[in-house]
């Protein structure tokens, strides 16, 4: 076959896988999409949601070279954008984790999955198990596998998901949790993914910002974070985004999804805290997307929004998703720490963490700036 044919058939091959792919999911249509469009947040002039300050986004974008921008990303970024050897973990000990306790347990797998124990409730965020944070299985690969595997993990109750974005809304992870009996939250709109991948619509919640779920004696908030969605790269914003407010008996923690600094950290803090505990993003940054993702001075600000004892740095560690060195997020949240006298917490991949014991954790990325 002629060269021109066969590259022919290519394109046309991956063409067709692109339309089709299976992880784009489904946007919300007919009485769904009627429903969320409910939502104060949702602009019928823009036929999409938006952030407080609905034109943030457009100003991010104005004067941003896009085609620069992916050159850049795919050859002119740091030469430590991945490290150059495995990085440190720990097999995780589900039966110590599942003890009852008074006081939250948590385990960090890497960019923004972790898995909570309050009060006996155990809670997924935004699992992502696979080998990538992409539509197809050859892009942003993880840096190393998932420390378990999904069919080692203990039963959980809910997963948590903050938006639809691929490191943060797993198809191949959801997949397997299609023949369980676990339960999600998720903010508007999320949940047609989920139906399109076969979770049943009774296993399903969504909330909007503000509005509260309660699971026993636990109370979860779907809190406001500013962000963006969509799995297509065009027409977007089809479904909200959101950090998650989680209120026990005795401790309350707090995760902020993918955000730009803003004023509903202050909001939250004066709202529901002090909290016990602050997981929020510090990692694949970029002045230049400042918008919709903290810097690590603003990780910092927002965790003293927030009235936060403790800080969980996430979204760092596990894919390349910007221009930074894999181990700038975490030297940059520990320089901030210091300035403002925050107790930083910073497990290895699967360590099991327990809220009451002391902060004995290593800075262990250090050795291995040295090894790169």
């Amino acid at each position: 076959m002629p060269t021109i044919l066969i590259s022919l058939s290519i394109v046309v091959v991956f063409s067709i896988s692109f339309f089709q792919c299976k992880a784009f999911g489904k946007d919300p249509e007919g009485s769904h999409k009627e429903l969320i469009q409910k939502s104060t947040h949702y602009d019928h002039s823009r036929e999409q949601f938006v952030n407080r300050r609905p034109d943030v986004l457009e100003k991010m974008r104005e004067g941003q070279n896009f085609f620069s921008l992916f050159v850049k990303f795919m050859f002119g970024g740091d030469k430590y954008q991945k490290p150059s050897v495995k990085l440190p973990e720990e097999k995780p000990n589900f039966q110590e984790f599942l003890k009852p306790d008074e006081s939250i347990k948590f385990i960090w797998f890497g960019h923004s999955t972790f898995l909570v124990n309050i009060e006996g409730t155990i809670l997924l965020f935004d699992p992502v198990f696979s080998g990538s944070a992409a539509p197809f299985a050859i892009m942003v690969k993880r840096f190393q596998d998932a420390v378990v595997k999904l069919e080692e993990l203990p039963k959980i109750d809910y997963i948590i998901i903050s938006h639809d974005h691929y490191d943060h809304l797993d198809m191949e992870t959801i997949d397997f949790f299609k023949a369980k009996d676990t339960r999600f939250l998720t903010p508007l709109g999320v949940t047609s993914h989920l139906k399109e991948w076969g979770i049943p619509e009774d296993r399903l919640t969504e909330l909007d910002w503000w509005e509260k779920f309660t699971i026993g004696k636990i109370q979860i908030v779907c809190t406001p974070a500013q962000h963006f969605s969509g799995r297509r790269g065009m027409n977007g914003n089809q479904t909200l985004w959101s950090s998650w407010t989680v209120i026990g008996e005795k401790e309350r923690f707090y995760f902020s999804g993918d955000s730009g600094y803003d004023i509903h950290f202050k909001q939250i803090g004066d709202t529901y805290g002090p909290f016990d505990l602050t997981f929020i993003e510090n990692g694949q940054y970029n002045p230049m997307w400042e918008a919709v993702h903290v810097l690590p001075e603003q990780t910092a600000k927002a965790h003293l929004d927030l009235k936060g004892k403790r800080l969980v740095p996430v979204h760092w560690g596990m894919f390349n998703l910007s221009l930074h060195s894999w181990y700038e997020p975490a030297e940059n949240i520990e320089r901030e720490s210091k300035k403002y006298n925050i107790d930083l917490m910073t497990p290895k991949f699967g360590q099991l963490v327990k809220l009451k014991e002391p902060n004995l954790l290593e800075r262990w990325w250090k050795k291995y700036i040295e090894t790169d």
